[in-house]
Formats: structure tokens, sequence, C-alpha cells
């Protein structure tokens, strides 16, 4: 499966610990992330990510490109609650896409832990089904 990692700047310590949990979950998936993230989660894991710009910079976009042409399966986007984001009309729109696109997407550690589990398990394993019907 194709999984995104995002993180706001203040939550990026958080889904550093998570890859680090949850390594040898990730490690059997293709990954991207944007930017500054996928740099911190390469620094503290053996993990190989596909690195996209800054959110901010177009990175948010990126990912939702591949959204848009069912080329992302899961999205894990740990987003600060509390803080202003200048792009914010970026991430609503991944958001959108993700609804459209029947993506699962966690915004916090509780829920991207429940979707790892989730993928360790197979519970994920639909998203199959609907690239097979897209190439149909």
């Amino acid at each position: 499966m194709k999984i995104a990692l995002i993180a706001h700047d203040r939550m990026k310590e958080e889904i550093v610990q998570l890859a680090m949990a949850y390594e040898s979950i990730l490690a059997q998936h293709e990954l991207y992330a944007t930017g500054t993230t996928g740099g911190r989660i390469m620094d503290a894991t053996s993990l190989k990510l596909t690195r996209f710009l800054s959110g901010p910079l177009g990175g948010d976009q990126q990912i939702g490109a591949m959204i848009a042409r069912n080329e992302m399966d899961l999205i894990i986007f740990l987003r600060d609650p509390l803080t202003p984001q200048p792009h914010e009309p970026d991430i609503i729109a991944l958001l959108r896409l993700c609804d459209v696109h029947k993506i699962p997407f966690a915004t916090n550690l509780g829920s991207a832990e429940i979707m790892l589990k989730a993928l360790e398990r197979g519970e994920l394993a639909w998203r199959d089904v609907l690239h097979e019907e897209s190439e149909a």
C-alpha cells in the first residue's frame, strides 16, 4: 500500500515516534512524506520514503494529486489543532479528496495507531479492490 506521512511542525516529534514504534509495519509499504517530516523520519528510522515539498510549499498538493489519481491508500496527517495554518485551504482540499476517493485519513496519534494496526491485520485490503476496479 502507498502511505503518506505528514505532520505540522508541533507534531513532527509525534510522527517520528509513531514511525519508530510501527517501523516494522511501515517498512512493508511504499511510503511518502512531505519535506521536513520525511527527513526527520528517515533520520530516526531505517525507513525509505519518497519526499515531496514542504506542506505549505506544495507538498500537500503533490500528495493530493496522487490521491486524485487513486495512487494513495492511507494518509496519516498529524495536525496541530491549536495553531492556525496559513495553508489551511490545502489541508481541507486534501481531506475532501480523501473522502471523495474513499482513502482512510488519520489526523491524530490515536486514529493513526488504529489504522496501522488495521493495516497489519490486512483490514485495509479492500483498497486493492478499488485499484482493480479503476484499472478495469
